[in-house]
């Protein structure tokens, strides 16, 4: 991977939860592998009172309490050469105090690139942006946006309207770290790279596609936050959305960002509007006991929907679509349902059939794991069929430690200049488009019970098929199922 030029980061919010779970720690680790520029400087900026040697102290804090491989402080030498590059503003010292202090940086390097993280609520991204127009500090910088962007089609419109006042689309990138990750890479790969499986990507050979993404947490703390948007608008439009894009796009001209941008776009283009009655709410039972959360709250924590994409390659196939907080398990994964052929030859009670169609899944995880699920015939006397699986697994290459999470990866592309993982206005426009139908008529809630799989009217959802999760059989150890 090539470095970068010389950088002053920004980070706006740099003393909140993200900053400590996953940028702070990244930053540390891209250093320490050598991805970051030959120079740099960090300087964080929030509403806490904080000066340079406390925001360095947050900083060994977090890395020690989030490490990653090669994000620790073991390391004293490269630690202190990594901390002593960070410096810190409080927001009660003014725009100006910032520009400053970003200046200074900026002759420190000789010049160099700008980069500003906003790691802040969307409320108060505008705020920062009309900032940086004031102060200056937009010119030839660059800027990460974080989600959501934007509620519905209209405050998305607007902020992308104050974000151009300020910067051009080129200099805007917008964050999903859901396509940071190995395995979402992974799709393109194996798409385009071999001749076994573009083939029978369409229509004529996949039944229906499913991208499900439970989670085991509650909304915690955030429950002002999450009133605001919910299940569908934090997770669906702005992940899963995201992902079903790079399962049903177009072979790209090139491996390159605004080729592959553009097929991503037509593919949003190509989305059906959503129909409300073909979208499942849920709440689970105690949100509304959750701090921050409404007594009478009406916003969904489960979501499950059929999406149908209306081009030649997709046309009658459903893509399935379900996240939810509090449920039995955790996961990420992609399936892929390919058809049934005729089973008239095997004799009854052969088992054809019995496990549901041939998947080829991708597990999102850190691990980046693929499964390929077939029927093979048991061992042994007579015709009994049985559901046998190729696999893939990232641990088996003895590379897992090269594979750089999410953020770190975004972060490098960002200061590259690589807009292949990140959202387009044109794009996100066209998802809260797409969505204006379910966002005026949403369906009712119906609850659940922590700790379940969701509202039990998914099933009728997506019947005659079934979700994919939970799995009948685990991923194995170091392969997959």
């Amino acid at each position: 991977m090539a470095l970068p030029d010389p950088h002053v980061i920004v980070l706006f919010g740099a003393t909140g939860d993200l900053a400590r779970r996953k940028l702070l720690p990244g930053l540390l680790r891209l250093y320490r592998a050598g991805l970051m520029p030959p120079d740099f400087r960090i300087v964080g900026t929030s509403l806490d009172p904080f000066d340079d040697a406390s925001f360095r102290a947050l900083a060994r804090e977090a890395v020690e309490q989030f490490p990653r491989s090669g994000s620790g402080v073991d390391d004293a030498s490269s630690w202190a050469e990594f901390s002593r590059r960070l410096s810190f503003v409080p927001g009660t010292a003014g725009p100006g105090a910032l520009a400053d202090r970003v200046h200074a940086a900026r002759s420190e390097l000789g010049g160099g690139r700008l980069l500003h993280y906003l790691s802040v609520p969307p409320s108060a991204a505008r705020a920062v942006v009309r900032e940086l127009g004031d102060t200056g500090l937009s010119e030839g910088a660059r800027i990460v946006m974080e989600k959501p962007f934007g509620t519905d089609l209209a405050s998305a419109q607007e902020l992308n309207g104050a974000l151009h006042g300020v910067f051009a689309e080129q200099q805007i990138f917008r964050i999903d770290h859901f396509l940071g990750k190995e395995a979402a890479q992974n799709i393109l790969a194996l798409r385009f790279a071999n001749g076994l499986f573009e083939p029978i990507w369409n229509r004529q050979h996949i039944d229906h596609v499913l991208i499900e993404v439970p989670e085991t947490l509650s909304i915690g703390m955030r429950g002002s936050f999450y009133e605001g948007t919910g299940a569908y608008r934090d997770m669906v439009v702005t992940h899963l959305f995201q992902v079903l894009a790079f399962v049903a796009m177009e072979p790209p001209t090139a491996l390159e960002p605004r080729a592959i941008t553009e097929e991503k776009n037509k593919v949003f283009r190509s989305l059906k509007p959503l129909d409300p009655a073909c979208v499942v709410r849920g709440q689970y039972d105690g949100y509304r006991d959750e701090p921050g959360v409404a007594a009478d709250s009406e916003t969904e924590t489960y979501v499950a929907l059929r999406a149908e994409i209306d081009n030649w390659r997709w046309s009658g196939v459903p893509f399935y679509l379900r996240t939810g907080k509090r449920m039995a398990d955790s996961g990420r994964i992609i399936s892929i349902a390919y058809h049934e052929p005729p089973h008239g030859m095997f004799p009854a009670g052969s088992g054809v059939g019995s496990f549901g169609p041939d998947h080829m899944t991708f597990d999102l995880d850190e691990a980046s794991r693929l499964s390929l699920s077939f029927y093979g015939k048991r061992p042994g006397p007579g015709m009994r069929l049985e559901k046998a699986s190729m696999q893939f697994s990232l641990e088996e290459t003895g590379l897992g430690h090269d594979v750089l999470e999410a953020y770190e990866r975004l972060i490098h592309d960002a200061m590259m200049g690589d807009h292949t993982l990140f959202t387009t206005a044109d794009g996100i426009e066209r998802l809260w488009e797409v969505s204006a139908p379910l966002l005026a008529d949403p369906p009712p809630l119906e609850p659940y019970p922590p700790g379940s799989w969701g509202p039990p009217s998914q099933d009728e959802l997506i019947a005659p098929h079934r979700w994919r999760l939970p799995f009948e059989r685990k991923w194995r150890s170091n392969a997959v199922r």
